[in-house]
């Protein structure tokens, strides 16, 4: 049986064009363009990309129509449908509106498809007004239910916030109620997770899972010197692939400098979380 592929992106932290922010004069996504671009120049051959949350960075309705014509692109140009979750930068109604073209509401967003015999479900550990994440007992209940029949492929669970810490990193950067997730994911089909949120790739098993954390597609987080952290322009994505012994996670660096964005105490990272 041959593996199924698919590509992870994470933390794009896009703003449509003349907005305001922080990020803006780095032109954000122009990163995602390169990465579709180069997934298709070098025959990365996915069935889907999934996009693990902070979409935005200010998360306004214009930012998200924007970004949803940038990712029809890339899936119109890949032939591959681009699943996203919600990360802590992201903001409910402004995204039903601008991307989903729903009422706006606050209602958390949350689904489940199957892309040839692989179940691929997305949370929304999205909280919001805070940057932990938490999945409410409403999805926990939902996503039990779902679980209970297995999917042919196995199933691959999507979220923002990741289920393991790194070290030197606040303990608050990992989901809030990884326990409760837990015990819902236990015994069922699920072979992998992946998340985002620590601009980081960490790779690593949970309770038996393959759980991944990856670079952030806008900026990757680094340790730097004196307890500082820090934003530096290095922009990868993960080719994950799922066979009937495992789960293999391969991470693709694109072309370009390392230019640092942004530095800051680790301090103050703790505080922020």
């Amino acid at each position: 049986m041959n593996p199924i592929k698919f590509v992870h992106l994470t933390d794009t932290h896009m703003n449509a064009p003349h907005t305001e922010g922080p990020f803006v004069k780095f032109n954000l996504a122009d990163k995602v363009r390169q990465v579709f671009a180069h997934i298709q120049q070098n025959r990365v051959n996915p069935s889907f990309v999934v996009i693990t949350g902070d979409l935005s960075h200010e998360g306004n309705t214009e930012d998200y129509e924007y970004i949803r014509e940038l990712v029809d692109e890339g899936s119109s140009s890949l032939g591959i449908p681009v699943y996203v979750v919600l990360g802590n930068h992201d903001h409910r109604a402004p995204f039903r509106e601008g991307y989903l073209k729903e009422e706006p509401s606050e209602q958390p967003y949350y689904y489940s498809h199957t892309i040839q015999g692989l179940r691929l479900i997305g949370l929304n550990s999205q909280t919001p007004g805070h940057h932990y994440g938490r999945i409410d007992n409403e999805q926990l209940a939902w996503l039990e239910e779902e679980l209970s029949t297995p999917a042919e492929r196995g199933t691959i669970i999507a979220l923002h916030h990741p289920l393991l810490t790194i070290e030197s990193m606040p303990a608050e950067h990992v989901l809030a109620d990884r326990e409760q997730l837990g015990q819902v994911l236990a015994g069922t089909d699920v072979v992998g997770i992946v998340a985002g949120h620590v601009h980081t790739n960490n790779v690593g098993t949970y309770n038996g899972i393959c759980s991944i954390a990856a670079n952030g597609t806008a900026f990757t987080g680094e340790l730097a010197d004196d307890d500082h952290f820090s934003m530096v322009d290095y922009c990868s994505y993960n080719v994950v692939s799922v066979n009937p012994e495992g789960v293999a996670v391969q991470t693709v660096v694109m072309p370009g400098g390392r230019e640092e964005y942004l530095r800051f105490p680790l301090a103050l990272l703790a505080a922020q979380h």
